[in-house]
């Protein structure tokens, strides 16, 4: 596994959490099974779609807050509730929940953001699990613009960001004019008082 020391943040990056054959069943299963949604944000007063799909998952009764949206938990699926033991097993961390994004190519992107919510509490722990085609995954500092950090996120690795990163830094997944394929990701967290 490989660790980060970023200023004021630290990432752990394991590129092989998922073996070759099982990032790709979870892609299958994720790309067949999973209930995607078209989620949109009000712009300059216009509703516009965000790029790409979206899925929430996790215990019930738990919902989640994002860029004005709000989602509801649908219940676990069992694929889902094997890599959540599997994360909670490699990292030591409790998760109840995933938001799932779909990058159908590589006009799909999200924007600088940090996972911050209120809801997520002080020093929230992120676990990112990629699978499909491989995206370029970049940090910035908030306050100190010389700091920057990128990363490819390959099929069947894991990152985790934890400590005060979410604090301190922002990411994204840009958009790429390469011709890329699909990719899902998976990013665990747990959602306090539920």
């Amino acid at each position: 596994m490989n660790k980060f020391l970023l200023k004021n943040g630290v990432l752990f990056f394991e590129p092989n959490f998922l073996s070759s054959a099982e990032a790709t069943n979870l892609f299958a299963n994720l790309l067949e099974e999973t209930q995607w949604q078209q989620q949109a944000i009000q712009l300059f007063g216009k509703k516009v779609n965000l790029p790409g799909l979206t899925a929430w998952y996790g215990t019930p009764g738990i919902e989640y807050e994002y860029s004005g949206i709000r989602v509801s938990a649908q219940t676990w699926t069992d694929p889902l509730l094997v890599i959540k033991e599997h994360l909670e097993e490699v990292f030591s961390a409790t998760f109840n929940s995933v938001l799932i994004n779909r990058y159908r190519d590589g006009n799909d992107s999200v924007a600088w953001h940090a996972d911050d919510e209120a809801s997520l509490g002080v020093d929230p722990t992120i676990a990112s699990v990629s699978v499909g085609a491989t995206r370029r995954f970049t940090m910035k500092h908030r306050f100190q613009k010389s700091e920057k950090f990128a990363l490819d996120l390959t099929h069947g690795s894991a990152l985790l960001m934890s400590g005060a990163t979410q604090h301190y830094w922002l990411h994204k997944i840009p958009k790429t004019r390469k011709v890329v394929g699909q990719r899902i990701n998976l990013t665990f967290r747990n959602i306090l008082g539920c």
